[in-house]
This record gives structure tokens, sequence and C-alpha cells, in this order.
């Protein structure tokens, strides 16, 4: 009976001991969360193969919907999300995300210092920039002669009905009205916020499709030729249609920055911060440039750029441009003016 007890308890320890350890491999992961086609193939593997935490990976098309699953969980069943800045800030202030222990990035110091320390997120406490961008004007230049579009104003031409792409996003859209109204694209006056709805509402009848999900194939279709889009989505089109062309319009392009960001109540926030360092480092911020065409906030890894593309001005845009445009910040409350008449545009009331 001993002998039967010693070895039934051996066998019941030993069992415990497996699921343990089980139990303790499991939770060696990361859940991310990230727009769609916007980490290089491999990386995740590499990234895995490192530090033997394993990446469970999930896509989303607009900062809208992100928001809308991480709000629902109150932060819980992702541990890195990378939403654009004013929803960094957003959601900041709604408690749904976590501080950022910059003390276990290594990496931090590879980042531009005039893309830290941004009125949506002061100090950085919440977000790491990962990639920046603008929405502008994408053209079709075998259908239409680039030269002849210099202007948003441009998009309201009575010839376009039917045929443009706006992207699916309001303060996107909006940008554009309050930039050709004189109004920065961050404006939170309900007067003008009014003012750039009327200006859309005429601008429907050109309208064929809203899209933020890879806005960029229907252009390569053929089945638009002229809209807004995402300077990146442009790079990534011209690796198989050159003709597909990007224009900063004079009015001024809308500029964002996307960051990796931990959710409040994310279950791995030691592997969320390991993440973040692995893609820090400058050979994967190189990486991501190549494959995704979006500028890096990482100022070591512009040296590793092909000539090239560092001097691209699609990817790059010269400080003028810049100038002329608007980094988006958070509108608060106004935001929720902006829906109010973005809901009343897209059904027609």
């Amino acid at each position: 009976m001993k002998k039967t007890s010693f070895v039934t308890g051996f066998l019941f320890a030993a069992g415990f001991l497996f699921a343990a350890i089980g139990t303790a491999r499991a939770a060696e992961k990361v859940v991310v969360y990230n727009w769609t086609e916007y980490i290089p193939e491999g990386v995740l593997d590499e990234f895995t193969a490192k530090t033997g935490i394993e990446v469970e990976y999930a896509t989303y098309e607009s900062n809208e919907v992100m928001y809308a699953k991480v709000q629902l969980t109150q932060g819980k069943g992702y541990d890195v999300v990378v939403p654009s800045g004013y929803y960094i800030s957003k959601m900041r202030k709604e408690g749904l995300l976590a501080p950022i222990d910059k003390s276990k990035l290594s990496n931090f110091k590879h980042l531009d210092p005039n893309l830290l320390n941004k009125p949506y997120d002061p100090d950085n406490q919440y977000s790491i920039p990962y990639t920046w961008g603008s929405t502008g004007i994408g053209i079709n230049a075998e259908a239409i002669d680039p030269k002849s579009i210099t202007s948003w104003k441009d998009l309201w031409n009575p010839k376009w009905k039917g045929s443009l792409l706006l992207t699916d996003d309001v303060r996107e859209v909006f940008h554009m009205a309050l930039k050709i109204n004189g109004h920065s694209g961050n404006s939170t006056d309900p007067a003008e916020i009014k003012q750039a709805y009327e200006l859309l509402k005429t601008l429907t009848p050109n309208v064929l499709v809203y899209n933020s999900d890879a806005p960029r194939e229907p252009y390569m279709a053929g089945d638009v030729n002229l809209g807004m889009i995402w300077n990146g989505e442009v790079i990534q089109a011209q690796q198989e249609n050159p003709d597909i062309q990007y224009i900063y319009p004079k009015e001024g392009a809308a500029f964002w920055v996307d960051s990796f960001a931990i959710p409040a109540g994310a279950e791995n926030k030691e592997n969320a911060l390991k993440f973040i360092d692995f893609m820090l480092q400058p050979e994967i911020a190189k990486r991501c440039v190549e494959f995704i065409g979006y500028a890096t906030p990482n100022k070591s890894a512009l040296d590793l750029l092909d000539e090239k593309l560092r001097n691209n001005p699609t990817i790059f845009p010269p400080a003028e441009v810049i100038q002329k445009g608007d980094f988006q910040q958070d509108v608060g409350e106004a935001m929720e003016i902006y829906n109010d008449y973005w809901q009343k545009l897209k059904t027609g009331n």
C-alpha cells in the first residue's frame, strides 16, 4: 500500500508539475492587434525565435473597429494595439491604456525626438511611435494628367461624378473640407465642423466608394482613378503599377502617427514590452519601411535605407509639405459632432 501510495503521489506530483510547465509555456505569448498589412513577413517568427514568445496576431481596418473591441473588453484580450495619435489620447483619457515603462525599451533611443512628446501623449507615457504617414490624393496617371490635380478642391469637379474613392475615416474626410475652408484639420469649433459638413454634402455625388481596407486595390483594378489615399498604399501599388501616383494637395495633407500601445487589461504586459522593443530595432524598422511604404520614426533606421527610398518624397515629404498640413490631434468632445455629421453624410441625411 505504501508503494502504491508513493507511486500514486509521485505521478500526481509529476502530473501537476508538467501541467504547471505547460501552463507557463502557454503563458509565454503576446497578443498583437494591428492594422492590415502593417508588418513585414517573417518578423513575427523572428521575434518568437529570439524570445520564445509566441505571437497571436489579429488585424483591423480602422481605428474605430480597434477602439470598439478594446472598449468592449475594457482593454482585455490584447497585449499590443496600434492606434493613431488622436485615438491614443482618447483611449488614454478613458483608462483603456496602461503606462509604458520605457526603461525596459533598450531601443527607444533610436526614435526621432521630433516625433516624441506630442500633445496626444506627453512624454510618451502610453505610446511608442511605430510609423507615420499622410493622407493625400491618389491618381492613376494613365487615365488623368497628374498636373491637372493640385488641390482638394479639384475633387469637387462635377466631371468626377460617381467616380471618387474617399477613405472611410471621418477625421480624414473632414480634414479635406476644413482645409479648403481655411481651418485647421483639428478644429473643435462646431460652426467650422458644420461648414465642412455642408461642403462635403456637395461632394457626395462624386463619391463611388468609402474604403479604408487596402484602398490601393480599387486604383489598381481600374475601378477608380482619383480620390483619397494613404501614401504607403501608393508605394505598395507602384510595385505593380507605377501609374498610381500620390499628390500632396496645396491646402495641406493630413498627417498621422501610428503608435504601439498596451491595453490596460493586457495579460502579458512584459511580453508586450519585449515585442515593442524588438520592433524598435533599426534593422526591423528599415524592413517595415520597405514593406509597408510608410515613414519610420526610427532615426537610426534611415541610414540603413536605400538612398532612393530614403529620398522618396511620397514616403518622406519635404518640410514645407509637412508645414502646410496638420498632424491629427484629439478633438475631445467635438468628436461627437464629427460623428453625428459623418453618419448624416454617409446616409444622405
